[in-house]
């Protein structure tokens, strides 16, 4: 017989968002219970030093920083259970969630802070080498690179301003891109392509991320004159006969700028996103401008890079927890009382 978990507040995610949710909700004495997902920490978990998040001037492992933030919530009350949501039905209060070992939760106030992953290549080197000269995140691993040669993968907007920031530090901007014409809007192109220590390589894409001792070394790039050459190899049916070039580009980063997919498919499209998949905080009456934590459905909070499509940071991430928590507990009180 399955057993059902009732909580006041249900968190989902572990990472900033979280487990900054996680605080302040225990804090109120809600008792939340956090159903950490399978990668929990989220992507900050994943980098190697953190020094933009305040109150470490030296900086801070990810991993340690994240773990930090759990034990804090766990000393108020919160609950973590290493589990995933898979299902949410949202059309009643409590809410009814289903998780991957089927256990199933009701909550009377539900905090979405599932995060999103970066959109990788999938090739070979990626994950070996991501956090270790791979990131999605210049403006989190930028300064690591002073004087030296980093490349970015993509043509978009993210792309040209993860580039224009990378040229801060490094000494040499590369911009990897599979066809001959950015997709950037206009002011980003003409600033990129006026900068002197930006480079873009057209018609071209990543085969292969090559590591020594565990460190990013360089990238196997291929280049076709008619653009997407990966696509011409598959047309083509081998590599001889595609009319492709391949060749050795040496760097000491790399950043993935080709997007991130935001953690909302067991949503099943009960709650409202952009273009992107990102969800969209409901517009409040009252004149908020930083309410961004509301959804579409009372009693329903949002929380972190889920909803932030445009800054996602560890800081911003904290701050929508706060947030998030702070407005469940005010829900919880005229509710329930």
């Amino acid at each position: 017989m399955t057993t059902i978990r009732q909580t006041k507040v249900l968190i989902l995610g572990s990472g900033c968002a979280g487990h900054t949710a996680a605080i302040y909700a225990a804090r109120a004495d809600l008792q939340p219970i956090v159903l950490e997902g399978h990668e929990a920490g989220g992507q900050l978990s994943l980098t190697s030093v953190v020094e933009n998040y305040p109150g470490f001037p030296e900086g801070i492992n990810g991993y340690e920083l994240i773990e930090n933030m759990k034990k804090q919530a766990m000393r108020f009350g919160a609950e973590y259970i290493g589990e995933t949501a898979v299902s949410v039905d949202m059309s009643k209060r409590p809410f009814s969630i289903t998780t991957d070992t089927e256990n199933s939760y009701e909550a009377q106030t539900l905090i979405i802070a599932t995060g999103a992953r970066a959109r990788l290549l999938d090739i070979p080197g990626e994950k070996e080498l991501f956090g270790h000269g791979v990131s999605s995140c210049a403006t989190c691993d930028g300064a690591f690179y002073r004087n030296k040669i980093v490349a970015v993968m993509g043509g978009g907007d993210t792309a040209m301003e993860d580039s224009l920031f990378l040229t801060r530090f490094a000494k040499e901007v590369h911009i990897i891109h599979r066809r001959d014409a950015l997709r950037a809007s206009k002011i980003m192109q003409k600033r990129v392509l006026e900068h002197p220590k930006i480079k873009i390589h057209w018609n071209t894409e990543i085969m292969e991320m090559v590591g020594e001792n565990h460190k990013l070394k360089g990238i196997k790039i291929i280049t076709h004159p008619n653009g997407k050459p990966l696509e011409k190899i598959k047309e083509a049916g081998s590599i001889e006969k595609a009319g492709v070039s391949i060749s050795f580009f040496p760097c000491d980063g790399l950043f993935l700028a080709i997007g991130h997919i935001p953690n909302v498919e067991f949503l099943n499209h009960q709650l409202t996103t952009n273009e992107e998949g990102y969800l969209v905080p409901k517009k409040l009456d009252h004149a908020c401008a930083t309410c961004d934590v509301w959804a579409e459905i009372p009693g329903v909070f949002l929380a972190g890079d889920v909803v932030d499509w445009h800054f996602q940071q560890a800081v911003t991430a904290a701050g929508m927890g706060c947030k998030a928590a702070i407005a469940a507990e005010a829900f919880l009180a005229e509710e329930i009382g």
